[in-house]
């Protein structure tokens, strides 16, 4: 059987992590991945639409397509899955017109009524689906990824010398220069301290230097494992609540602690004291930073903390079999929840509780993810 996935773009993030990742899990079940980009043109995505009445399933991920032509698909689709990873329903966190959007309301409602099952990426997004259509045909699939391919940062730098790391496209650097004022903070308490940017285009962030790396996919795990400390910011509202953290997830795969502020999946990964800080004030994340730059052997010991929480949590060995098992299901026509779904919440505890009383900020102490909701 083939499963057709239609895609935003060769290479986009989301399909290598949460379509093609997956190959392998599909084929041990008889299903052949095909993954085409959405064509441009209406000729040829109409031509490309009418070739999907070969494939038993088809993946149509993230794109809002006119109705008319969501019809089609619709039309000519055995089966048809919607894979969200973001609150497509709403435009994003920087956009100049603000979140609400009708006609991207519209086209999200149209697409997930006429799906046959929606994968979303956390627990959020399939709370806010499920309003439109009910639980029923609606999946939590993390987005998750092979840790064998990081390697583990080694740790031996120690203040100021220890790097910052954040990882992403342009499409996100936004959301680090809205953490502008966290990293300043950061700068004036260690000064001469790098943030390794790892990006396809260089920014400019008063206050700290900054050490500019082109991403490529054969070299990010590499310059992930270069660094010391990853950090990541997320604006407080819808939008990023519906983000799935694949960027802590990279730095947790790379052994890395995580200093964050408490919004979204940032309070599902960065377990506070353990794997990482959850920070909300620039005094907050420039105590933090300097904690985790002064003791190599603390960031050591989240680092690998971090790392055991996406092998057992978020990998492609635990995740790939019951993804593939849910397009089987999907493709033969099965309603019901399979039996490999969790009954109960997909998160995790963030509490202090458990945490070493060695590890956290003097002023960060009591600040949980529940808290800072």
């Amino acid at each position: 059987m083939e499963l057709l996935a239609l895609v935003e773009r060769p290479g986009h993030v989301c399909a290598r992590y949460r379509v093609e990742a997956y190959a392998w899990a599909l084929g041990e079940r008889g299903m052949l991945l095909r993954v085409e980009p959405i064509a441009r043109g209406v000729a040829s995505r109409l031509a490309q639409f009418r070739r999907a009445r070969s494939a038993g399933l088809v993946i149509l991920q993230r794109r809002l397509l006119p109705l008319w032509q969501l019809a089609l698909l619709r039309r000519w689709s055995r089966r048809l899955v919607y894979d969200v990873d973001d609150l497509l329903c709403i435009r994003d966190s920087y956009h100049p017109k603000g979140p609400d959007s009708w006609s991207r309301l519209v086209r999200f409602w149209a697409t997930v009524h006429a799906a046959d099952a929606i994968t979303a990426g956390n627990d959020y997004l399939v709370d806010r689906v499920a309003e439109y259509v009910g639980g029923d045909k609606v999946w939590m699939m993390p987005t998750c990824l092979e840790p064998r391919r990081y390697a583990l940062a080694r740790h031996t730098a120690r203040g100021f010398a220890a790097r910052l790391v954040w990882i992403g496209q342009s499409s996100t650097l936004a959301s680090l220069g809205r953490a502008a004022a966290h990293l300043e903070a950061v700068g004036r308490r260690l000064p001469g301290m790098a943030i390794r940017v790892i990006c396809d285009r260089e920014p400019e962030i008063p206050g700290i230097r900054v050490e500019a790396r082109c991403w490529s996919s054969e070299t990010e795990a590499a310059d992930l494992a270069m660094g010391d400390i990853g950090v990541n910011w997320l604006a407080d509202d819808a939008w990023s609540r519906g983000k799935c953290g694949l960027r802590v997830l990279q730095f947790m795969a790379a052994g890395l602690p995580v200093v964050a502020n408490p919004v979204g999946m940032n309070c599902e990964m960065v377990i506070h004291g353990r794997t990482g800080y959850l920070a909300s004030t620039p005094a907050q994340w420039a105590e933090a930073v300097a904690r985790l730059a002064d003791n190599p052997a603390l960031r050591r010991r989240m680092g690998e903390e971090g790392r055991r929480l996406v092998e057992t949590r978020f990998s492609l060995d635990h995740w790939a079999p019951r993804f593939a098992d849910k397009m089987v299901d999907v493709a033969r026509g099965l309603d019901g929840r399979p039996s490999w779904l969790p009954t109960e919440a997909h998160g995790f505890s963030t509490s202090l509780d458990n945490a070493p009383d060695d590890v956290a900020p003097p002023d960060l102490v009591g600040q949980t993810a529940r808290d800072a909701r």
